[in-house]
Formats: C-alpha cells, sequence, structure tokens
C-alpha cells in the first residue's frame, strides 16, 4: 500500500456475529397467522468475498432466513411448528449457508426465539 493514495476500503470482523431477525408474520399450512422471530449466527470466513462478493451480507443473510422461515412454518400445522423448532432452525441454516458461501460468509447456526399465535 502507499500511504495517503492507497486505503482500506473494507474492515471485517472474523469473530462470530449474533444478528437479530426481525419478528414477521407466518402463515402455517391449517391457515393461522403466527408471529416467528430469531437470532441468525453468521461469521465471515473469506474477508474479499465479503467485500466484493455482495454489497451487505447481513441483509442479504436475514432476507434469506426470513423467506426460508415462511416457507418452512407453511409447511407445518401450528400444532406442529412448537415441537419441530430444531427442524425449523436446520432448515433455516442449510438455506442460508448455500446462498451464503459465494459471499465468504459461514452461517453457524439459527434460534427461534418467539413464535407468538394468535
Amino acid at each position: 500500500m502507499i500511504p495517503f493514495f492507497d486505503r482500506v476500503r473494507y474492515r471485517h470482523s472474523l469473530k462470530e456475529q449474533a444478528i437479530d431477525v426481525a419478528s414477521q408474520t407466518c402463515i402455517t399450512r391449517d391457515n393461522i397467522a403466527v408471529e416467528v422471530d430469531g437470532i441468525l449466527y453468521l461469521q465471515v470466513i473469506d474477508p474479499q468475498k465479503a467485500s466484493y462478493g455482495i454489497e451487505d451480507y447481513c441483509f442479504a443473510s436475514i432476507q434469506i432466513a426470513q423467506t426460508t422461515m415462511r416457507s418452512v412454518i407453511g409447511k407445518l400445522e401450528l400444532d406442529r411448528t412448537f415441537e419441530e423448532r430444531e427442524t425449523i432452525n436446520t432448515s433455516i441454516v442449510d438455506a442460508v449457508d448455500k446462498a451464503s458461501d459465494p459471499w465468504g460468509v459461514k452461517i453457524t447456526r439459527y434460534e427461534v426465539k418467539n413464535i407468538t399465535p394468535p
């Protein structure tokens, strides 16, 4: 690097980050609307890909987690949503981790915080 001409554009923490996924309304298979929120844990593995592969990897990861959560909740009935938390968490981690691989980000886990029925 040449001082005064070159500068560091991006700085990423290589520590695991916990990101709050906002509450959203999901409709179960038996047409009941539930409020679901969670926490997404991720870690930057490749800073170059995280800098130049996508504009905002945190926002994109949250969006994929939310759409996957709606999809998974939509396949379950209300009674089973409380029993199948582990299945929901696993399927969200698999989907988001596969999508975030080109961004240099590893999704370590996802936890459903609250499932609030009407």
